[in-house]
């Protein structure tokens, strides 16, 4: 995404204004025609971490939770909060972890999690927000993917200089280390001979615009690290341990999509500038 539109994860949503909720996979309505009389920005994930460092007396914070009302909208680091009113696919009342998720009553994908009693947190990726007098418009899936995780890096750099994030699972696994290099990275890629295009459109996706023999686009450039099956665990736990580095959360099925749209993205690149030192690019 364009630089300029770095803030549009906490901008996209105006207060007094009504927005349908669609789920990302199929287009599914999720959340019918609400009005949102506030729209908050959440701390980080891990504020509370911090409140020692801030306060010389016990946690004056520790009793005290964040609950949406009916007319609030809490916009976090990669989720939405909303006040679940009479919504009929969350569950009332969670008694184990894989009650609490929330699931869209078509696809079954994992949309959000219920946070308690009246909570309920949706992923940016698994829900497009769009104006009640709008309609829907399908994004191809690894496109949206991409793009959104893209905003919530350059989103929290801009603001907290933060380089190094932890791509969480809902389960609490890490399954990635990201290192952000370039925000302003711009592709240039030739449409009728890239070997790499193919690749992408296993997902369904055209990454490239579709007018004119060569194609260019705004990109992030990251350096990773897979963690799934133990690999890199001493480095995944010194960044862990490491107050530099952001933890984002996602579901772990979109965390499984993003290594896999990483993968693609490496081996699209010159095989001699697909790694620096032992991350790949």
């Amino acid at each position: 995404p364009s630089i300029d539109v770095v803030f549009t994860l906490r901008e996209s949503l105006k207060p007094n204004k009504n927005y349908i909720f669609y789920c990302q996979s199929c287009g599914d309505i999720v959340v019918k025609d609400r009005k949102f009389l506030r729209v908050l920005p959440l701390p980080s994930e891990n504020w509370s971490d911090l409140v020692e460092e801030w306060c010389c007396h016990p946690d004056p914070f520790a009793r005290s939770t964040l609950h949406p009302q009916h007319g609030d909208c809490f916009v976090g680091d990669t989720y939405f909060l909303l006040n679940s009113g009479n919504e009929s696919h969350v569950p009332e009342s969670p008694k184990s972890k894989e009650n609490t998720r929330v699931i869209c009553k078509r696809c079954k994908t994992m949309l959000g999690e219920t946070v308690s009693s009246g909570t309920i947190k949706y992923y940016v990726t698994e829900v497009i927000i769009q104006p009640a007098e709008g309609s829907f418009s399908p994004t191809p899936r690894s496109q949206f993917v991409q793009s959104m995780v893209a905003l919530c890096l350059l989103e929290l750099s801009f603001a907290k200089s933060t380089f190094r994030f932890t791509i969480k699972g809902d389960n609490g696994k890490t399954y990635i280390l990201i290192w952000l290099l370039n925000s302003d990275t711009l592709l240039v890629e030739s449409l009728g001979s890239s070997s790499s295009h193919s690749d992408f459109t296993r997902f369904g996706d055209i990454l490239t615009p579709s007018s004119g023999p060569v194609g260019t686009w705004n990109a992030v450039k990251v350096l990773y690290q897979p963690c799934i099956q133990c690999r890199n665990k001493e480095l995944a736990d010194a960044w862990e341990n490491d107050m530099g580095v952001h933890p984002l959360k996602f579901p772990s099925e979109t965390c499984l999509e993003l290594l896999l749209i990483l993968g693609l993205s490496t081996t699209s690149l010159p095989p001699s500038l697909r790694c620096m030192n032992s991350f790949q690019v």
